[in-house]
């Protein structure tokens, strides 16, 4: 959550609300503007007070046209009723909302049997509030499995836990080792490799390392990681080492994409050395803002003593979480999206969304202007630059001229060893259709000829750029 400072209101004159805003005698509902950093004296009625924050979010971009976001901007309208029915409802609250609980309990097993866990009903999981949450927990058991087996050097003895990671993991994961006092190891990017090295993850690990972490889709450019291939890499380690390093699979996205169009794809559980995978269910589980999930492939893989056993509201409830209250609507909506789509559903849904990242990136690619680093079929996202030859305008001019027409589409510099590269990034989503797909060429095509007239890109467009890891 961005943290916001205050402002106190500076003198001004009242300005007095829209007469229509009041009621039906438009003289008698004058009244003056309410003050917009320190709570009114006294109250407005509803009417006012809806119209004016209504009248304010008018200003906000329009969700279904950020091709920036990951996150679901599209739902059925049974889904949006249920959630509404849902959310006065506390997930905490297990024993007073005890089928809330059970919704719950059956999508971490639909989940575990998605993931191809050993027994699907000896996973242990749980929802959260998405999946930045999700890793927190993840990292969490990882340093506390890895304190547990070296309790003779940690704490003291000058054993400093660590991570190993590629550079282009979401930012969570940094958060996670400041806030918990654990060193990122990142291996860095090279050449046109935009992730993680397997053997170079390998080589960074040693006996304080509690564990690697793997990207199925990366935020950057869409690409899975190679899984598979890094926990071979850390199966050779042990043999010649006898270092058993574990990996967590953070399956953002791709976790909710792979089961259905990459079925042969091995990532997951089927892997001994991944103990540990999550994925944000309002991301490619296509669910509104508000739900995530960590899955560990048995409790054994969850120390005990991480979950808190609480009696509250007269029932024992286990709880492993960072938050406490929170609402149950989105963990409801995430049921209602497994029961309505099933995995043919899924599978049809994905599939759309990947024929139209395919078919996008091959139009841009025809336009003759850029070049693709990705082109959609991993991730439904793919990123490009400018060709070489393109000199009058760059990335950032681009992003900035589509804004005006609407369209949100980030343009951001890759981190360190490829921080020269730039490039646009593309997220197509459900509910991001082909004739959304049209409309967007159109503009970009309309705006080219006046960029190409450019002398030279734009320095307040590289100003405004923004890398939008979400």
């Amino acid at each position: 959550m961005a943290l916001h400072k205050g402002k106190p209101d500076k003198e001004r004159e009242s300005l007095s609300l829209n007469p229509f805003y009041g009621e039906a005698n438009p003289v008698g509902g004058m009244a003056t503007a309410p003050p917009k950093h320190r709570m009114p004296d006294a109250p407005l009625a509803p009417s006012i007070a809806y119209q004016l924050v209504h009248d304010e979010l008018m200003l906000d971009g329009n969700s279904r046209l950020n091709l920036a976001t990951f996150v679901t901007t599209w739902m059925e309208p049974q889904a949006g009723v249920l959630m509404a029915e849902c959310r006065d409802k506390n997930m905490i609250d297990k024993d007073e909302y005890p089928r809330t609980a059970e919704l719950e309990r059956r999508c971490v097993s639909m989940l575990a049997d998605l993931w191809n866990a050993p027994d699907p009903g000896a996973a242990v999981g749980c929802s959260t509030t998405g999946s930045s949450e999700a890793c927190m927990l993840a990292g969490m058991a990882l340093k506390r499995r890895w304190a547990k087996k070296n309790a003779g050097r940690y704490p003291g003895a000058g054993a400093r836990p660590n991570l190993v990671m590629g550079v282009n993991v979401q930012v969570c994961w940094e958060k996670f080792c400041n806030f918990w006092e654990v060193e990122a190891r990142q291996v860095p990017m090279e050449g046109d490799r935009f992730h993680l090295d397997p053997q170079a993850a390998a080589e960074l690990c040693d006996e304080n390392t509690i564990g690697v972490v793997g990207i199925l889709g990366s935020t950057f450019d869409g690409s899975y990681e190679p899984i598979a291939d890094l926990c071979a890499a850390l199966d050779a380690l042990q043999e010649r080492t006898g270092l058993d390093v574990p990996v967590h699979v953070d399956g953002a996205s791709g976790a909710m994409v792979a089961p259905f169009l990459d079925e042969d794809l091995v990532w997951d559980f089927r892997l001994p050395r991944v103990s540990s995978i999550n994925t944000s269910g309002h991301k490619y589980g296509l669910v509104y803002p508000g739900v995530g999930w960590a899955l560990w492939r048995t409790a054994a893989e969850l120390p005990e003593e991480l979950v808190f056993r609480v009696n509250y509201l007269g029932g024992d409830m286990p709880t492993f979480a960072l938050n406490f209250s929170r609402p149950g609507a989105q963990v409801v909506a995430q049921y209602y999206t497994f029961l309505r789509l099933g995995r043919e559903g899924y599978r049809a849904v994905q599939q759309s969304t990947r024929d139209v990242a395919r078919g996008l990136a091959t139009r841009i690619e025809a336009l003759g202007d850029f070049q693709l680093l990705t082109r959609g079929d991993e991730l439904p996202v793919f990123a490009f630059t400018t060709a070489d030859d393109v000199t009058a305008y760059d990335v950032f001019d681009v992003s900035r001229r589509l804004r005006e027409r609407g369209w949100l589409v980030p343009a951001y510099t890759f981190p360190e060893n490829r921080q020269d590269l730039a490039a646009l990034r593309i997220v197509c989503r459900n509910g991001f259709s082909a004739d959304l797909a049209e409309l967007l060429m159109e503009d970009l095509g309309s705006l080219l000829p006046e960029l190409r007239r450019q002398s030279g890109p734009s320095e307040r467009s590289k100003a405004e750029a923004t890398g939008f890891h979400h």
